[in-house]
């Protein structure tokens, strides 16, 4: 595929003309995800279509780098429940891994603005191999009645170093969001992004399955040998791909390991970014719900090895999701469509548990995977379209942490709340009286009042969202954005001609 380690001639600062060769496509404008470093990337050393390979090379790496860290932090998740039976366990650690990606997002999107893509996500892959590594150590030397004490420090050493290592893969989704922007042309990004939850929902659909099936057959010791092993050889496969499009970072004004000041300012360079980043946090407010008790809920109603798998079926959703955003886009108006995305979301979550029976939970999961890869692919879309790629990697990582930081917010706060009042309500004679009538009746309703409550406030905060000015302002300026990129993409295939 070529090779990314020879560097272009150094500009000379006195002509103000940037040497080197020139990436195919519309010129610069201000505002436009467009280079403004045009010597940083040459997209015409190779045809789109062998750009687009070397994109599904890197994304399949990533897809199967995901599914091993998702493996072994779906299987901690599942095994503290299934041998606890403790709420409050599995919200910490969901919580705390969502609380430590909104803490770590700001950074990240800095290395990634400073730093060769693929140079970043091969050092996020080492990092996660040492760490997993570690926990296997830890794992391993402790005994297990110890481990399974929640009052010793053990299991919480044995998760937290897990759990380093999970957050610092994500960085590699950070770098990626960039790279669609350096191989895929401004038209088809959309598609791109399509892809992108596409093979994010396969991630889900394989770790579901083999979680579950890890735990229930194998036991946890097993299920950490597999992922370090499968971390590892993840990990070799990304150092023989190379990214020729990319001779060197793009020039930035990003400064050291955590320029929050720069990232804020890229993102309010942009009329109504920070509106849109408020707009997908709607998502994640009752993400945090369904983080901290969606998998409780799931193994009340089945065992932990067929939750797993129905899991695993419910999540086809984020595969079929992604794949018709990939061929069909998302329309004119990304925005749009996230926000109605959200809407049909919130109702989802609201009714997916509204009886305990096991079919409309998976029924309910489906359609709201269904729905998870547009809005994701909606925001990388608008961010990639109009903000510089000098700059995308911080107002990826400003989203990220701004987004994250809601999730953990609700699994912290819901699941003690779950654990000390809702469910004993719910489960006592009074309590079975009053929500018989909405919730029907068995042991979970008080989780499924919980999922109700978060559905409503959801779709409401959604649908007041589609009515506001600044919302029009967000669709305003990706629509002029689009139009300029058409523009000088149409002088250019003339000049060609």
């Amino acid at each position: 595929m070529g090779n990314d380690t020879h560097e272009p001639p150094a500009p000379d600062p006195s002509s103000g003309i940037p040497s080197g060769p020139t990436p195919t496509g519309p010129l610069p404008t201000e505002g436009s995800a467009d280079l403004v470093d045009l010597s940083a990337v040459d997209c015409s050393a190779r045809p789109a279509k062998a750009r687009h390979r070397t994109f599904a090379g890197i994304l399949v790496n990533t897809a199967f780098a995901n599914v091993t860290t998702s493996y072994l932090w779906f299987a901690i998740t599942f095994w503290i429940y299934d041998e606890t039976r403790n709420v409050i366990a599995t919200g910490v650690i969901g919580g705390a891994f969502m609380l430590l990606i909104a803490l770590t997002s700001i950074s990240f999107g800095t290395f990634v603005d400073r730093f060769r893509k693929l140079g970043v996500m091969r050092f996020a892959g080492g990092f996660t191999l040492v760490m997993f590594t570690l926990s296997g150590v830890v794992f391993f030397l402790t005994p297990i009645d110890s481990m399974l004490d929640l009052r010793q420090p053990w299991f919480w050493l044995f998760s937290v170093i897990a759990l380093i290592g999970a957050v610092v893969e994500n960085l590699r989704n950070v770098a990626l969001s960039t790279v669609v922007t350096i191989l895929i042309d401004p038209d088809t990004r959309a598609n791109a992004n399509g892809y992108v939850g596409m093979v994010q929902g396969l991630a889900f659909i394989v770790t579901s399955v083999f979680s579950g099936l890890s735990i229930g057959l194998l036991g946890m010791g097993l299920t950490v040998i597999i992922a370090v092993v499968l971390t590892a050889i993840v990990f070799f496969h990304l150092l023989f791909l190379r990214m020729p499009e990319e001779l060197r970072p793009a020039a930035t004004d990003a400064h050291g390991g955590f320029d929050l000041r720069g990232s804020w300012l890229a993102v309010m360079a942009i009329p109504g970014l920070f509106a849109l980043i408020i707009f997908s946090t709607f998502n994640n407010f009752v993400g945090g719900v369904y983080m901290a008790l969606l998998d409780p809920y799931g193994i009340e109603l089945f065992t932990v090895q067929w939750w797993g798998v129905w899991f695993a079926v419910a999540a086809t959703g984020f595969l079929v999701g992604g794949a018709l955003v990939g061929k069909f886009g998302l329309g004119k108006n990304p925005l749009r469509t996230l926000l109605l995305a959200v809407i049909v979301m919130g109702l989802i979550g609201a009714l997916l548990s509204i009886r305990e029976w096991e079919w409309l939970l998976v029924v309910g999961i489906w359609f709201y995977m269904l729905l998870v890869p547009a809005i994701e692919a909606a925001e990388q879309t608008i961010i990639q379209r109009v903000v510089p790629l000098e700059r995308q990697g911080r107002v990826f990582g400003f989203a990220g942490a701004f987004e994250a930081a809601a999730a953990p917010i609700t699994a912290f706060l819901i699941a003690p709340i779950a654990e000390a009042w809702i469910i004993p309500f719910a489960r006592g004679e009074r309590g079975a009286r009053i929500l018989e009538p909405l919730l029907g009746a068995g042991d979970a309703r008080g989780i499924a009042l919980v999922f109700l409550a978060a559905g409503c406030i959801m779709v409401i905060a959604a649908t007041a969202a589609l009515f506001t000015p600044v919302y029009r302002k967000v669709a305003a300026v990706y629509a002029q954005q689009a139009a300029k990129d058409a523009e000088a993409t149409e002088e250019e295939t003339g000049a060609e001609r």
